[in-house]
């Protein structure tokens, strides 16, 4: 690059930042009158004259309090514009831009080569002259999909096409352009190569300067009802999907917000680590939330399994078995089918009680649930039932009027109590103290009745719990036990434990899934319709069941679904099963796949280290980054953990020691301790990540990646079985420059595939 090449650049990008500070000045002023004149308004309230006199008054009252309240919403609105526009131009000052495209614009037969810059957020002069164009304007995706030459790209009004002459990369800082290159390439290797090559941190970062062809096919498409994003680890899968949130918020700015934005995370130490993504490109956070947290939320009186329970539990043959069968689209498919049954028998009520009676039977309610036509859906018939037994209510008043419980209280009644009840005495007329008596006894009554007409309405004489273990008992009638090789005992025992687990106020993720789906069907939810966009991270930790529950519960969503079948680690189900069951749940013809096979995190040396783990897989393309192979150190792990975290922490390196369960990430944090080494423990969800060294169990790794991990006692006593592969490639996969495998015993039969060539033994 020649030096008037670079100097003529430094002149443009002078100028921007110039015409940049002139706008936040004037921002700066905006904001300040605005505040003068939200505090001048505000003293308004005290020229308004409220006046009752007449009808007349009242109604100028009202119309100077509405013009009032006009005014100060305009004012407010006025203030927060010019906040956000300040917002934006800080977010631009120091590095305007990242790239620069010259193109021709094809369906303008006299058009003229058109140059622009591109950056985190437009910026424009008052005349409409643009210095800076969004990354998600519709002319930036011609940055991002190609090489030079003609290049499609999409816009409200349609495909249009656009010659590229130039394409143009930059690195900036406070206002001086430190290198840059012109590629025919979206983006140059070299820029991503130094992006790739920075340090870890407690936050993921933005992609923008570096999105690639593939990652920006999927920010951008807003045609289709399911995307589905393939990615091996560490593609940037997730990373284009949350710059494909800021695009969508973009591309339908004042249509939708970001409360109708929802991801479904695999952990909150995750939603934790993205939670600066959106704020940094100028945008409000979606809603983040768990399985596990959506529903404990819809089921806040049962005690949700929560992600360690799941993980270190129900690993046996039989309930991996399990699993696959409560997780298939037929289980699904089943709940249905006992939803349409029960219309005709085998709904489940309890008892409603009063004063320790029973009040209505559940035989009673069956009767009066059952009496009703059998056209009505289940939710008519539950909200006839529920007016029927209001009725009965009312009905019951004078009877229980006469009840010596109602004597008792009125003869318990303080003179306070009276006067509440029936007012002032020397005002009271009553024509008989019968009639005193029985008005008091109605008050009574019906004071005493308000907890059952409140179960009533919210229906809490149906029995949820009776209701799913009936339905658990009734599946070998709706489903072929032997289809799925399970045995008529080994189904016994599992309805056992959720009898079990429902006595004890608990529920495994599986059955959360059935109960709620059963529960919705039943009183006729029809699921959140406000949602707009779903995304589903670590889809593979899925079942088609829950996916079929999500598709339920948010009926008018488009969904994302993204994440690498190779790293199932919470469900055993083969991984063309779960890909066919998307498909039989989106219509195939607005359903889209995109797979993503080249890996940015890892050094070169550790993804084909990693790739070499799986046995049945997708090609793994690793990027060309150089450095150390992975290291293999056997015998006194203690003593070794503490070295090599003495030399990360030399080279400035974050370290993750990724243990398989909690208790040995417990052990291990007691180790470092008494060793006087400095190390975080973290276990739980809501926990943080923070700089340094922590010690993390393996399935709370996910999502996550680190300078450099090491793998505790990788032996055939923690990674044996073929269960266990892709718990061992999620976790290897976690490292950016350094990888270390230690054990105090034989390692793992599971490397008996890898080339040695692969890896170093110290």
């Amino acid at each position: 690059m020649t030096d008037t090449i670079r100097d003529n650049e430094q002149q443009h990008l002078d100028l921007v930042l110039k015409e940049l500070d002139k706008k936040i000045v004037e921002t700066g002023t905006r904001i300040s009158r605005a505040k003068d004149n939200l505090k001048e308004a505000e003293k308004g309230w005290q020229d308004i004259r409220v006046k009752f006199s007449d009808f007349n008054a009242v109604v100028e009252t009202g119309a100077s309090v509405h013009a009032q309240q006009q005014i100060l919403a305009q004012r407010e609105r006025d203030q927060s514009q010019a906040e956000v526009q300040m917002a934006t131009l800080k977010k631009l000052q120091g590095r305007p831009y990242f790239a620069r495209i010259d193109f021709i614009d094809q369906s303008d037969q006299a058009a003229q080569k058109e140059t622009i810059y591109i950056g985190l957020a437009s910026f424009a002069d008052e005349s409409g002259h643009f210095y800076v164009y969004d990354w998600r304007a519709p002319i930036s995706s011609i940055y991002y999909d190609g090489a030079l030459g003609k290049i499609d790209y999409q816009t409200p009004d349609g495909t249009q096409t656009a010659d590229v002459k130039l394409k143009r990369q930059f690195e900036i800082a406070d206002g001086v352009i430190l290198t840059l290159f012109d590629t025919e390439e979206a983006v140059g290797d070299k820029l991503l190569l130094e992006a790739l090559s920075s340090d870890s941190s407690t936050k993921m970062k933005s992609i923008v300067t570096t999105i690639q062809r593939e990652q920006n096919r999927i920010i951008r498409d807003t045609d289709s009802d399911l995307l589905f994003v393939q990615g091996a680890a560490g593609s940037g899968k997730t990373a284009a999907v949350l710059q494909r949130i800021a695009y969508l918020l973009y591309r339908y700015r004042g249509k939708i917000t970001s409360g109708q934005v929802v991801l479904f995370s695999p952990n909150q130490i995750f939603n934790d680590y993205v939670n600066e993504v959106l704020p940094d490109l100028g945008e409000n956070n979606m809603i983040q939330m768990t399985f596990y947290q959506y529903a404990n939320y819809r089921l806040p009186k049962i005690e949700v399994q929560t992600l360690a329970e799941r993980f270190e539990s129900e690993n046996d043959p039989e309930s991996v078995k399990m699993t696959d069968f409560k997780g298939s689209l037929p289980f699904f498919k089943a709940v249905r089918r006992y939803s349409e049954h029960i219309g005709r028998s085998g709904m489940s009520f309890r008892n409603l009680m009063f004063q320790g009676e029973i009040f209505f039977s559940s035989e009673e309610i069956a009767e009066i649930y059952y009496s009703f036509n059998s056209n009505y859906s289940l939710s008519q018939r539950l909200e006839a039932t529920k007016q029927a037994l209001l009725r009965k209510t009312m009905g019951r008043i004078s009877s229980e009027m006469k009840k010596r419980w109602v004597d008792i209280a009125i003869e318990n009644l303080a003179a306070s109590d009276l006067e509440l009840m029936l007012g002032d005495p020397d005002k009271r007329e009553f024509e008989s103290e019968k009639k005193e008596r029985n008005e008091l006894a109605k008050k009574i009554v019906r004071e005493a009745l308000k907890p059952v007409f409140r179960r009533i309405r919210r229906g809490i004489f149906m029995n949820p719990n009776k209701l799913f273990l009936g339905f658990l008992k009734a599946v070998p009638t709706l489903l072929s036990l032997d289809q799925f090789g399970i045995q008529p005992d080994e189904w016994s025992r599992a309805c056992d434990r959720s009898a079990a687990d429902l006595a004890d106020g608990k529920l495994n993720l599986n059955d959360t899934a059935i109960y709620l789906y059963l529960f919705d069907l039943v009183n006729g939810h029809h699921g959140d319709r406000s949602i707009r966009f779903l995304f589903v991270d670590e889809v593979q930790d899925y079942t088609a069941f829950q996916l079929a529950f999500l598709k339920f519960s948010f009926p008018k969503a488009k969904f994302t679904l993204l994440g690498d079948l190779n790293q199932a680690i919470f469900t055993r189900t083969n991984a063309s099963s779960l890909e066919s069951a998307m498909y039989q749940l989106f219509d195939p013809d607005k359903s889209r796949t995109i797979k993503l096979t080249k890996t940015y995190r890892s050094t070169e040396q550790i993804t084909d280290f990693t790739s070499a783990l799986l046995t049945d897989s997708e090609n793994i393309e690793a990027f060309a980054r150089e450095g150390q192979k992975p290291q293999f150190i056997k015998g006194n792990a203690a003593a070794n953990l503490v070295k090599i975290l003495k030399d990360n922490l030399a080279d400035e390196l974050t370290t993750a020691i990724i243990t398989k369960t909690a208790a040995q990430a417990k052990e291990v944090h007691e180790d470092l301790l008494q060793a006087g080494t400095a190390s975080t423990l973290i276990t739980l969800e809501n926990q943080r990540l923070v700089p340094g060294t922590i010690v993390i169990p393996g399935y709370l790794a996910k999502g996550l990646e680190f300078d450099a991990v090491i793998l505790w006692q990788v032996d055939n006593r923690n990674y044996s079985g073929e269960n266990d592969r892709e718990l061992l490639y999620t976790v290897a996969s976690r490292a950016m420059h350094r990888l270390t495998i230690l054990s105090d015993q034989e390692f793992s039969r599971l490397f008996n595939q890898v080339d040695e060539h692969l890896y170093e033994k110290i």
